[in-house]
């Protein structure tokens, strides 16, 4: 298929490309490129627009089959920063994304949403079906996507919502501020797995390539089995609290001491989720990754990347840093385009 990914640069994004071109799909990426010296830097190899997702055109839609639609300000932190940025790009520019898309003739279209809109879900496993509590503007952002583009949806255009858990995993564009890869990254460079709440919160997580793989799969499965459907992606063995992952961190790291932040409070955002809908639903998906190899992968790729504690708590792996920088530095405008837009590409940030 003619492929769409929006946000191909990015954390995710930078690892979808290499598994949807494995799998013998064409390409094309659309990217803002906020993150173009951040994480390891090695590119990959797509037909690219720099251009921001919410200034796209039809013109990037013609001859597209299917969108992956990444593109997203990425977390809470970001979220809190300016919320008005983050219902911009996560809810209006999606909105307007997917209708572009549907009047171009787009057949499916893949929205990367979150399992953080079950927000407090408690103890008991949630399935796609459960009540959304979103606690964070990034959150809520996601549920108004959801509802406004599943109303787009007819005998012509299925849109598919796949609800990751918290991702983790080695990517170009690798990030230290995600669950499982920031407390690897403490123990690497200070000797100290440091958790910031009680450690109590239950999480799933989900490595970046089982991800790209979900979608790959929802991408060529039959239009009744993903037809304006939510699906939540990961693995039921992977529902963990913060703890137990530190814990997982520590025996492959046995030199490391857990430490608890002074002050920590419980997580609100504490929930445990059902991925049984999705090996009904997309059998040909298969995860291959757990904690504990992603640990090792992790710690492997960080120390060959020689990263410092610096490194890990600077922008180059930090979303909200890099944000920071690219404001104060005056290179994006109130509204986070670039001010000149030259910069907005490779090399640029």
């Amino acid at each position: 298929m003619r492929v769409l990914v929006t946000g191909h640069d990015g954390y995710i994004g930078s690892v979808m490309v290499k598994v949807l071109r494995a799998a013998g799909h064409e390409v094309f990426g659309l990217d803002s490129y906020y993150f173009a010296n951040c994480g390891i830097n090695k590119r990959n190899e797509a037909s690219v627009s720099r251009e921001d997702v919410r200034d796209i055109s039809p013109k990037d839609l013609a001859q597209i089959e299917a969108v992956v639609h990444l593109a997203a300000l990425c977390n809470d932190p970001i979220g809190d920063l300016n919320p008005d940025w983050t219902f911009d790009i996560n809810h209006i520019a999606s909105r307007r994304l997917a209708e572009l898309s549907k009047a171009a003739g787009v057949q499916r279209f893949l929205y990367a949403s979150s399992c953080s809109m079950y927000g407090e879900a408690g103890e008991e496993a949630v399935s796609e079906d459960a009540p959304l509590r979103p606690l964070t503007p990034y959150a809520i952002s996601k549920v108004r996507a959801e509802e406004d583009i599943s109303k787009l949806a007819d005998g012509d255009f299925s849109p598919v919502f796949m609800r990751s858990a918290t991702a983790y995993g080695m990517s170009p564009r690798l990030r230290a501020d995600v669950l499982l890869n920031n407390l690897v990254c403490w123990a690497h460079t200070t000797g100290t797995i440091r958790i910031m709440s009680d450690g109590t919160a239950w999480r799933p997580i989900v490595h970046v390539e089982d991800i790209a793989s979900a979608f790959c799969a929802a991408l060529v499965a039959p239009r009744t089995a993903v037809h304006n459907e939510a699906f939540n992606i990961g693995a039921n063995e992977e529902n963990y609290q913060v703890r137990d992952l530190a814990e997982v961190v520590r025996q492959a790291l046995p030199e490391c001491e857990v430490e608890y932040a002074a002050g920590g409070a419980p997580d609100p955002r504490s929930y445990r989720v059902s991925f049984d809908k999705l090996r009904r639903r997309l059998p040909a998906f298969i995860p291959k990754w757990n904690a504990r190899r992603g640990v090792q992968e992790l710690y492997e790729g960080i120390r060959a990347a020689a990263v410092t504690v610096d490194d890990f708590r600077g922008r180059q792996f930090t979303r909200l840093a890099q944000f920071k920088h690219l404001l104060e530095a005056e290179l994006l405008d109130n509204t986070l385009r670039w001010k000149d837009k030259r910069r907005g590409g490779p090399g640029g940030a």
